[in-house]
């Protein structure tokens, strides 16, 4: 199993046993810049069971969880890992909004990307109305290389370079 840690926080690939708290983050709010809708209990399992029981070999589920008490914040991803440059997502509960924990995870997963995919560059699609990730994205010099549609928002994708220093420390 992959274990990618933070200054604060860990991401472990996402397992069955972990469906239970993930699926408890999940709120409209959250839904609002994501391309899904919130699932009811049986449709997030049955697309969990499938996950685990069939996993991409080029896709990968993290769940983030605080270090300190384990606490369940959300999930990330790194999508097309055998692409140039890797599709990273993320979403974090409300509670967890304006902690940089955002920011932590996304550089987390630059690092990891390089140091053991060795990808330079990584795409990160952010709707336009969300500010808050598109600052991560900015924080972490990421440049606009294009836009894409999708029924419920438009967004904006950027491209981030990995850099020295790792950018997971905490500012």
């Amino acid at each position: 199993m992959i274990v990618i840690q933070s200054p604060r926080l860990q991401l472990s690939e996402f397992q069955m046993m972990d469906a239970q708290e993930v699926f408890g983050c999940i709120t409209p709010a959250i839904a609002k810049f994501m391309p899904w809708e919130p699932p009811s209990w049986s449709e997030y399992v049955t697309r969990c069971e499938k996950r685990v029981q069939a996993p991409e070999p080029n896709k990968f589920s993290f769940v983030i969880r605080r270090l300190d008490n384990g606490e369940c914040l959300g999930m990330a991803s790194l999508e097309d890992a055998d692409s140039v440059s890797p599709e990273l997502g993320l979403w974090l509960k409300e509670t967890a909004h304006g902690h940089g924990f955002g920011r932590e995870v996304v550089g987390a997963l630059v690092e990891w990307g390089h140091a053991t995919l060795g990808k330079g560059s990584f795409i990160y699609p952010v709707a336009i109305q969300n500010t808050a990730s598109r600052r991560i994205a900015e924080n972490l010099h990421g440049e606009i290389i294009g836009n894409r549609t999708n029924p419920k928002y438009d967004s904006i994708v950027y491209r981030i370079l990995f850099y020295e220093p790792p950018y997971s420390q905490s500012s």
